[in-house]
């Protein structure tokens, strides 16, 4: 399990912003393995029109190429908003170690907010929440009133 959490979030806010340039909602992820970094991603589901396009699935896939492997045991995820329902099903399913996540979403988290995949499902990952949560939920509440203000809501 990786111990600088903060630096790993830094990380996965910058690819938060490289999302909010492109109009996209900016969440943003990376997996390290043994303290190295081998994937980024941030969301593209509106450049794309893929539902699928989250930061933490693109982030899992590019994990998995560059392994050559889609067990990811030995890895952390570190994603700036907490994981939903459909990114928590890709976690256990690759066999994610470690999710570690900044902004609690009370809308859609899985690990704790609404649900909480910690359940008797064949993989449980490590989980850790609210690292440098006020800036990860800093970045999406602009994001969102700034949408809202250029659409006169």
């Amino acid at each position: 399990m990786e111990t600088n959490y903060d630096e790993f979030m830094k990380i996965a806010l910058k690819e938060a912003e490289k999302a909010k340039s492109k109009d996209e909602v900016p969440v943003g992820a990376i997996i390290t393995k043994d303290g190295k970094i081998i994937a980024r991603a941030h969301n593209t589901k509106n450049m794309d029109k893929n539902a699928l396009h989250h930061a933490e699935m693109l982030a899992i896939i590019k994990a998995q190429k560059k392994l050559k492997d889609w067990h990811l045991y030995d890895c952390s995820l570190f994603v700036t908003l907490e994981p939903c329902p459909m990114c928590a099903g890709a976690i256990v399913n690759s066999r994610v170690g470690t999710v570690v996540f900044g902004a609690f979403d009370p809308k859609a988290g899985c690990y704790g907010s609404v649900f909480d995949f910690k359940q008797k499902f064949n993989h449980t990952p490590q989980v850790v929440g609210g690292v440098l949560g006020e800036e990860c939920g800093k970045i999406l509440t602009n994001y969102f009133k700034e949408k809202r203000n250029k659409n006169g809501n």
